[in-house]
């Protein structure tokens, strides 16, 4: 199965002739591949990233409706990491994270009790 999650840009930058930005998942925030969508795109777009890249450009709306199904999705005891993500992503947790914490990862395994 494949899982495009979508998140909030925060900045781009070239990288050695490559589009990279960081973008925001709900708190947790990665370096992302915008080669493929980075004439579209500036810090406050969305775009859903697939393993590292972005791969399309999304409205807000649309990126709130993933969250919110994420977040239903995550009722499944397999999937319950995403909850976390989803919530925290609807909550408009944007673009810092609180004081003192440290950025999330998406690795189920590393954030459990």
């Amino acid at each position: 199965m494949c899982l495009g999650i979508p998140g909030r840009i925060l900045d781009v930058r070239d990288e050695g002739g490559m589009a990279m930005g960081h973008v925001d998942f709900g708190g947790v925030r990665r370096d992302v591949c915008l080669a493929y969508v980075a004439d579209e795109v500036q810090p406050g777009d969305y775009v859903v990233v697939h393993v590292g890249f972005a791969i399309s450009k999304v409205n807000e709306e649309e990126a709130r409706r993933t969250f919110e199904l994420l977040r239903e999705m995550s009722q499944l005891d397999e999937l319950e990491w995403m909850k976390e993500v989803a919530e925290r992503s609807l909550e408009g947790s944007r673009d810092r994270e609180p004081e003192g914490s440290s950025p999330r990862s998406l690795d189920p395994s590393v954030n459990r009790p």
